[in-house]
């Protein structure tokens, strides 16, 4: 009877968390379920084997005497005996559900993860947590796994915030069956649950998951920089009770701006001037997040020279202060002159050779 390393099946480490076993199964699930792949023998072949991989890895008891047992079962106890220390299932924690296969389970998980049923049937699985009513689904009982997702916001929204709708595509557990893929009938005799059954979920196909949509309406604060990330608790992964819902990481992304770029906090914006405007000084009008303003600009002022208003870029949160608006000047020189102009400018220049001004481009010349 050969050693299955559940582990290997599912592609995830020894040390792997509860969740990351989860997603490796659901992604595989998926991957080799016979509805994508119908007639694929193969594929029906894997899609067994991770079902039986998750089935121990999935349950925190059975992966952790998965992990006693090891490699080296066949050095250890009579299955008699395993069956005592591993597969002791009764009472509250339902029992072994006997006849039918409910996924081809293998002699090595039916030894070890199943025991002896009722009468001494061969058992295909092992669940725990049934209700009373037949037709239940096999619960895991868990807390739903927590869901990721992105929204892109314009910059006015991360500066003065919003109420947004989203829209969720959601991979939830099936509320049919619990998210074990399987519905299980069973029947009492005295004290004791006897599993008669155990057939593929026809809401979820055996997956486990179902395709979920739903819109949320959510509050996006001021002070969002690109990455911030909002928790909605409990709006992530379906759970069996409103309490093991999940929550639902809302990753923030900043919509690209035509007028301003975006460093952390801070908002940078190029703003050419003329050079007459730039030379004498002036009072222009440049954009803002919120509008417009009237930014003053000093006499003399050169191209690459950066007007910086302190604390007016992305607000602050929490201990973080706000990011400033700078303000990059860019001289431009006019290129459509009249004529009158034209000839006021060349008297200019006169003026500023017959001063013997210093030539500009003098230090580039010394080398």
């Amino acid at each position: 009877m050969e050693f299955r390393d559940y582990y290997k099946l599912l592609g995830v480490e020894r040390t792997a968390s509860a969740d990351e076993v989860k997603r490796a199964y659901r992604k595989l699930a998926r991957k080799f379920h016979p509805d994508v792949n119908p007639n694929n023998k193969e594929a029906e072949r894997r899609f067994k084997e991770i079902n039986e991989a998750y089935q121990v890895l999935g349950d925190a008891d059975k992966r952790k005497k998965y992990d006693e047992l090891g490699a080296d079962w066949e050095r250890g106890a009579s299955e008699e005996e395993v069956y005592r220390r591993y597969a002791r299932a009764g009472g509250a924690e339902g029992h072994p559900f006997t006849g039918g296969d409910a996924g081809g389970f293998s002699d090595f998980f039916e030894r070890f993860f199943g025991g002896l049923g009722a009468g001494g049937g061969r058992v295909r699985g092992f669940s725990r947590g049934f209700g009373d009513a037949e037709g239940v689904g096999v619960h895991h009982g868990g807390r739903a796994p927590d869901l990721q997702a992105e929204v892109e916001i314009p910059l006015r929204d991360a500066v003065h915030g919003s109420q947004r709708r989203i829209n969720l595509t959601a991979t939830d557990e099936c509320d049919n069956c619990g998210g074990s893929g399987v519905i299980a009938r069973q029947e009492k005799r005295g004290n004791a649950r006897i599993i008669r059954s155990a057939d593929e979920c026809p809401k979820c196909g055996g997956a486990g998951v179902v395709r979920a949509y739903r819109q949320l309406e959510v509050t996006i604060p001021a002070g969002m920089t690109d990455g911030s990330r909002i928790r909605l608790k409990g709006q992530g992964g379906k759970g069996a009770r409103p309490e093991l819902n999940g929550d639902l990481f809302l990753t923030i992304r900043l919509k690209p701006s035509n007028v301003f770029s975006v460093s952390g906090r801070d908002l940078r914006c190029q703003l050419p001037v003329w050079d007459y405007e730039a030379a004498l000084g002036a009072e222009v009008t440049a954009p803002a997040v919120e509008g417009k303003i009237a930014l003053k600009i000093p006499a003399g002022s050169q191209s690459g020279r950066v007007m910086r208003l302190k604390g007016r870029g992305i607000p602050g949160r929490g201990k973080e202060a706000a990011g400033d608006l700078l303000y990059e000047l860019k001289v431009l020189a006019p290129t459509d002159m009249s004529a009158d102009e034209r000839r006021l400018m060349e008297q200019f220049a006169e003026r500023r050779r017959s001063r013997d001004v210093p030539d500009p481009r003098a230090d580039l010349m010394r080398e």
